[in-house]
């Protein structure tokens, strides 16, 4: 049923796997080199035809400084960081109370009302493109960061509380019945005693949301329009000029706005990786 080690293997198996690993590594990360190569590039190589070849000069500190310095980018990033962090504490309150009652409580309708949040997430986003858009519309909410924060909260809550109620439903419930043998309120109960146990899961999740939200694309050109509310994923494209893209700007700016999710994970490997593992053994 699961897969056999690779330390259990064949020799002839293990030399094969480590030969093609490196071989998989550099596949994997050659969009993001040429990108990376392109950020350095002047102008006139793609001028000239010159994509994958050697730099004609390094211009990396003369486009990376037009990008900070001579374009819109610093306020694109801006505004992801303020559609970001509050759609991240958002969607962690409302996951973490859904979770928490639908974990808990065991009531008549507890798997229909848990399934309804199941089944948001198998909706193709681009079936809800227009009447999303209309919605926003009619809300005053079009072309603001405040109806992207909210679209994505309402959005990412149902896949968060899928992953808190089947973690609290983990939980030792002991815990629980031993505070409500002694009186505890249910509110303090949530929060003195699951909230605690939570923070792993808490952690993984808002490394994962964080991911999610400042890369989309496809939202953020959908529901909004211009510098004053755009994330830095649609911004990006800001550097198309009318008949020629200025490709050295996009790439340098796609390196940093790439930044950011790398950072956040590694600044929060140790907390997801164990929010990620936490019940798998015993």
């Amino acid at each position: 049923m699961f897969p056999t080690p690779i330390a259990k293997t064949s020799r002839a198996w293990q030399l094969t796997y480590q030969s093609l690993l490196p071989v998989a590594l550099v596949v994997w990360l050659l969009p993001l080199i040429a990108v990376m190569l392109f950020s350095i590039k002047p102008d006139t190589d793609f001028t000239t035809g010159n994509y994958w070849g050697w730099p004609s000069s390094f211009e990396g500190f003369a486009n990376y400084g037009r990008v900070f310095f001579e374009s819109d980018m610093p306020r694109y990033l801006l505004n992801s960081v303020l559609i970001t962090v509050p759609t991240v504490v958002g969607v962690l309150i409302l996951s973490c109370m859904t979770g928490f009652a639908l974990g808990i409580y065991r009531f008549k309708g507890n798997l229909l009302i848990f399934f309804m949040f199941i089944a948001g997430n198998f909706v193709p986003f681009q079936i809800l493109m227009v009447p999303v858009r209309d919605l926003t519309i009619d809300m005053n909410l079009y072309d603001t960061k405040t109806g992207l924060v909210l679209f994505h909260i309402a959005f990412q809550t149902g896949f968060c509380t899928l992953f808190m109620r089947n973690f609290i439903r983990a939980l030792p419930f002991p815990l629980i019945e031993a505070a409500r043998v002694e009186g505890v309120a249910e509110w303090r109960i949530f929060w003195y005693v699951v909230i605690p146990l939570m923070k792993p899961a808490m952690a993984a999740l808002a490394v994962l949301i964080f991911t999610f939200i400042w890369n989309d694309y496809f939202w953020a050109i959908v529901l909004t329009q211009g510098a004053d509310s755009q994330p830095v994923t649609a911004g990006i494209t800001s550097f198309n000029a009318q008949y020629r893209a200025a490709y050295h700007l996009m790439s340098a700016g796609s390196i940093v706005a790439a930044l950011p999710p790398v950072l956040m994970f590694f600044l929060m490997q140790r907390h997801f990786i164990a929010g990620l593992t936490l019940g798998a053994v015993k």
